[in-house]
């Protein structure tokens, strides 16, 4: 490519290569195409080294303590249990910032800020025991507060651990209910959302690992409040319809 160099960064929009021309001085994203200034770019570089993932989902500590003895993993886990929502996401928007400072290819971040939204989210389509949007929206309306007041930012890649990817309703009354990661939040961003499938102990920890390898780059989060607006809207059984055509 004539007048022009090829140089790498990461930026907070994308996890990808720009392409410096060295004619113009700007920045063109390798997968979106977006064009950046110079001097706009100032404040976008990421200056951790670290790709940050929020685990989701149950994930024994024996899997954990596998999955932290890697030496390509650093793993921000809270020292105490959240005794509240509030606190859940005061753990959750302190692990990512430490998970911002690690050294490590890969920071995994146990706790997670939408944990109590999802939990909303996952009672708003429980049949057996209805409940209404009203608790969805009181977690939602106290999450967009703290991330519009910067108290913390979405991790590069959430990985969910579950039975199923699915993430719509329950084959069986027994299982768990609909997933909001593997949901609504992937729906937005399918490559920011990866599975890594339950099992034993040393597969699943295998699991994690292999797939922390293979996480795609692709365009940044949207606003979290689009995030909300199309978990209002989406049908848990809109997977399972379309896995069935």
């Amino acid at each position: 490519m004539s007048g022009s160099a090829v140089r790498t960064f990461r930026f907070n929009r994308c996890s990808a290569a720009f392409w410096l021309d060295t004619v113009s001085s700007r920045y063109r994203c390798s997968c979106c195409g977006a064009l950046v200034g110079r001097a706009a770019t100032i404040g976008l570089v990421r200056r951790n080294p670290a790709t940050v993932i929020i685990l989701a989902g149950p994930v024994a500590d024996e899997v954990l303590a596998r999955v932290g003895r890697s030496m390509n993993v650093s793993l921000m886990r809270p020292a105490e249990p959240a005794d509240s929502d509030g606190d859940t996401m005061a753990l959750a928007a302190a692990e990512l910032r430490q998970a911002a400072r690690a050294m490590s290819p890969y920071a995994l971040v146990v706790a997670d800020p939408l944990a109590a939204v999802a939990d909303g989210w996952r009672s708003m389509w429980d049949v057996s025991r209805p409940q209404g949007p009203a608790g969805f929206e009181q977690e939602a309306a106290k999450l967009l507060s703290a991330w519009r007041a910067g108290l913390f930012e979405l991790p590069d890649y959430y990985l969910v651990t579950a039975t199923s990817a699915g993430g719509g309703e329950p084959s069986d009354p027994g299982e768990p209910g609909p997933d909001f990661h593997l949901g609504p939040l992937r729906s937005v961003r399918p490559h920011r959302v990866a599975f890594a499938a339950a099992a034993e102990p040393a597969q699943q920890a295998a699991g994690i690992l292999h797939t922390l390898g293979s996480l795609r780059p692709g365009r940044w989060w949207p606003g979290l409040d689009e995030v909300i607006e199309t978990a209002r809207g989406f049908y848990p059984g809109r997977l399972a319809e379309a896995a069935g055509r």
